[in-house]
């Protein structure tokens, strides 16, 4: 039997259409009338503190998200399998959330916005593509996409990411040695990281301090796709403000929905998204858990399992 246990989407709409997917395997809902130790799979987003309670006939946790951060810190999680979603049309989504803000900054959004508001025709002309440099922390799944579709446009790439990785076209630097040398050669900083306690608020003052300065006019560039934790707000606001950072592209926060109350709302060079930069699409995760859940049965290995001491 599977159950579902997801919050903040339409539980219902998913779960009629695992069924069509499955049957005649047994898909439940919460409120349904069934037995939780007949529970083999949990398809589970958000969960509720009781979320696992009588489970103990649980296989394998299903998470809706790629990130995984919110479902380990649950209190009772279940020592089974933990299966990521990982879609290439999840990986297509932020790339496109990547490649539209990656070359809004480097074409000077910015500044050319300030300068449409204030009438005034400054010809500036912003540094080629292959004269800028974009580093994206976090080369899984999602990283390597991106890179995959920013290497056309001409630009400079390079990664940062906690063991080594090798990439072709890419300057890839690893580990506590090398995040230094990473920053100091970045202009537009992309954040793909996945969130553990070694990456909370690495997105801070000295991390801003060290990015590149000499090629963008207005100053280095953040963009944070991944997760709110990641990024220490005080010190994003006050580095916008002050020039450290030129601009910032945030689609996830702290605390959300953002509150009206954040100072992010009225800064110009802060462009927010509501956590949209990829969504776990219903037809294709749909689709990908239906197979994970039919080759397990069969006694198929599990793909994507995450890694409990590493978090992702």
């Amino acid at each position: 039997m599977m159950l579902l246990h997801v919050t903040d989407v339409d539980e219902a709409s998913w779960a009629e259409s695992f069924r069509k997917t499955l049957a005649p395997y047994p898909v439940v809902r919460r409120g349904d009338d069934f037995d939780p130790a007949d529970v083999r799979y949990i398809f589970v987003w958000k969960p509720q503190p009781d979320a696992f309670d009588g489970l103990t006939g649980l296989e394998v946790i299903l998470s809706r998200g790629a990130g995984v951060d919110a479902l380990m810190q649950h209190p009772k999680l279940p020592d089974v399998p933990i299966v990521r979603f990982v879609d290439e049309d999840l990986s297509q989504r932020m790339s496109d959330y990547v490649v539209a803000h990656v070359t809004m900054h480097h074409r000077q959004y910015t500044r050319f916005h300030r300068d449409q508001q204030a009438r005034r025709w400054s010809q500036y002309y912003p540094p080629a593509a292959s004269e800028t440099t974009v580093g994206i922390m976090g080369m899984g799944v999602l990283g390597q996409d991106a890179v995959r579709r920013l290497k056309p446009l001409g630009f400079s790439l390079t990664s940062w990411s906690r063991t080594p990785k090798a990439v072709e076209g890419v300057e890839c630097f690893a580990g506590e040695e090398g995040f230094e040398p990473f920053l100091n050669g970045t202009d537009i900083l992309v954040n793909l990281l996945p969130l553990t306690p070694d990456t909370t608020g690495i997105l801070n003052t000295e991390t801003f301090s060290k990015l590149r300065r000499s090629s963008f006019e207005g100053g280095p560039v953040i963009i944070n796709a991944a997760r709110g934790g990641h990024q220490r707000e005080a010190d994003i606001v006050k580095a916008l403000n002050d020039g450290t950072l030129g601009a910032a592209s945030l689609d996830v926060f702290e605390v959300e929905p953002l509150p009206p109350s954040s100072p992010f709302w009225e800064i110009e060079n802060c462009y927010i998204t509501p956590h949209i930069a990829a969504i776990s699409d219903e037809k294709s995760g749909v689709r990908y858990f239906t197979q994970v859940v039919e080759d397990h049965r069969a006694g198929r290995p599990l793909i994507n399992v995450v890694d409990r001491d590493r978090g992702y």
